[in-house]
């Protein structure tokens, strides 16, 4: 006799939770999950970054959790009933004294760009911040990078920022070069760090100062002969002067110069 094939059984979940997520966060969630309480029903007792990545936030552009009115770390486990708020980075509030989600803010600002933020990647050498950048690395080899480094992943591809290994990073809105650099300094709060001319756009590398005869037989007759003050990067060898591309460059970023990029 042949036997009929069962039906699965079905999945019933025996607990639930209630999640709100703030802000810039609600660009991570489908349209007719914006800026709604939403309900995560689940079994047993889950890390709470798990609910969080399934409804497609990053885990690295969460600043603060607040369980039931307290602030919890991502190793809480989700029980029955929890009222949920997660909060992206907070701008204009010190948020210290609540525990976060991280051992401790980076020292020190430095980047590694993904594949499709080249010109985002110059822009940030220009003003001075340490940027990694090249068009060989694989999302693999930027999350490490991440990790090995204590870089910011900055990126146009959210996928990305799921990765376990990254703690620190951002998927970046815009799509012009300049918005996305007023975007950055806004999100990282760098106005007061921006250090013009002193990084190689090319390379990385920071430059320094080279006397004219080193550098002669690399020069234009005309830079030759208007120009004594040069600098190279050691890293790649290109020479740099102040010349009217340094003019132009002040002009068109007076704003981020002056340290009120907008």
């Amino acid at each position: 006799m042949k036997r009929l094939p069962q039906e699965p059984p079905t999945c019933r979940f025996e607990n639930s939770a209630e999640f709100r997520f703030y802000e810039e966060l609600n660009d991570f969630l489908r349209p007719q999950q914006r800026k709604q309480t939403l309900i995560y029903r689940f079994n047993g007792n889950p890390g709470i970054k798990d609910p969080i990545e399934v409804f497609g936030v990053p885990h690295t552009e969460v600043d603060l959790i607040v369980v039931n009115g307290e602030s919890v770390g991502f190793g809480y486990k989700l029980k029955n009933s929890d009222r949920v708020a997660v909060y992206p980075v907070f701008e204009s509030f010190d948020i210290s004294p609540i525990i976060k989600l991280r051992a401790a803010p980076l020292r020190t600002i430095a980047f590694v760009v993904d594949v499709n933020l080249g010109k985002l990647a110059r822009l940030l050498r220009l003003f001075g911040f340490d940027t990694l950048f090249t068009n060989a690395l694989t999302d693999a080899e930027i999350a490490a990078i991440a990790a090995e480094q204590q870089r910011i992943v900055l990126t146009r591809d959210r996928r990305l920022l799921f990765a376990k290994a990254i703690t620190h990073g951002y998927w970046v809105r815009a799509v012009e070069p300049l918005q996305q650099l007023a975007e950055v300094v806004r999100r990282f709060d760098l106005a007061d760090q921006l250090r013009p001319f002193c990084r190689c756009t090319v390379c990385n590398g920071l430059i320094e100062p080279v006397e004219k005869q080193v550098v002669l037989d690399l020069l234009e007759p005309k830079t030759k002969r208007y120009y004594e003050r040069f600098y190279r990067c050691p890293t790649c060898g290109k020479v740099y002067w102040e010349g009217s591309h340094i003019d132009h460059i002040r002009q068109r970023f007076a704003g981020y110069l002056a340290g009120k990029a907008t």
